[in-house]
């Protein structure tokens, strides 16, 4: 039974530090959301 658990615990902590050191969607891997790109758009004017 303590082979179970000390399994278990094992793997539960191999999981979180997976997860923790997975990269998120940015560019430079700090976490939080990505930061939406301001694009120029061309305005034709009608004179």
């Amino acid at each position: 039974m303590v082979d179970l658990l000390l399994y278990a615990g094992v793997l539960a902590l191999c999981g979180l530090a997976l997860w923790l050191t997975t990269d998120s969607d940015d560019d430079n891997g700090g976490g939080g959301l990505m930061q939406p790109a301001l694009v120029p758009v061309r305005v034709r004017r009608s004179d």
